[in-house]
């Protein structure tokens, strides 16, 4: 029997890879068989640490991780990469893939991995979809998308003081602006 080679991925630095860290070591992967990406999306095919376990590889091992979301996004990516594990002489192991442990060096196991990695990838696709249709219907009734506010130049906030002098609204002002009364005023405040 070869090595466990285990792979722990976070998207973020903020994240913490601790708990695929541990399953991986219940698992029975050696620490110093561990290979942890901190940051790193799952949409990239290729990845630092990544390849590093892949690199470590050899006929009979295993490449062992938590789930599948932390292989990849892209089902043609993860069906590559088994294939190519297969080619190496080397399996993949999930040790939770709907609820179960699927290991792709028997059939089962890759016809599991297969059929769930169409899943996932399916999830992922449905999840664009509905946030591409929420961002539709919020700009066309001009909700706000979020992101940056705009920066308010001082010409600009001028033109606003002398509106309001002027017997405006401030409310009114401001809103169209797109920011606070309170703001307009602080705004106002700092021109003087």
């Amino acid at each position: 029997m070869g090595k466990l080679i285990g792979y722990a991925r976070v998207s973020t630095r903020n994240q913490s890879a601790d708990r695929q860290v541990d399953d991986l070591l219940s698992a029975g992967v050696r620490r110093d068989d561990l290979y942890v990406d901190h940051g790193v999306s799952g949409a990239r095919a290729r990845r630092p640490q990544f390849d590093l376990a892949l690199a470590a590889l050899h006929v009979g091992d295993t490449l062992v991780i938590t789930t599948l979301d932390r292989l990849g996004r892209s089902t043609v990516n993860m069906l590559t990469l088994a294939d190519e594990l297969k080619n190496r002489g080397a399996a993949l192991r999930v040790l939770n893939l709907g609820g179960a442990n699927v290991d792709t060096s028997s059939p089962t196991g890759s016809m599991v991995f297969t059929v769930m990695a169409a899943l996932a990838q399916m999830e992922l696709e449905i999840k664009r979809e509905r946030i591409t249709d929420s961002v539709t219907k919020r700009r066309s009734a001009g909700g706000d998308l979020g992101g940056r506010r705009p920066v308010f130049t001082d010409s600009q906030i001028r033109n606003a003081q002398r509106l309001v002098e002027a017997g405006e609204p401030a409310s009114q002002v401001a809103r169209d602006l797109g920011m606070s009364r309170a703001t307009l005023y602080r705004r106002i405040a700092t021109l003087s």
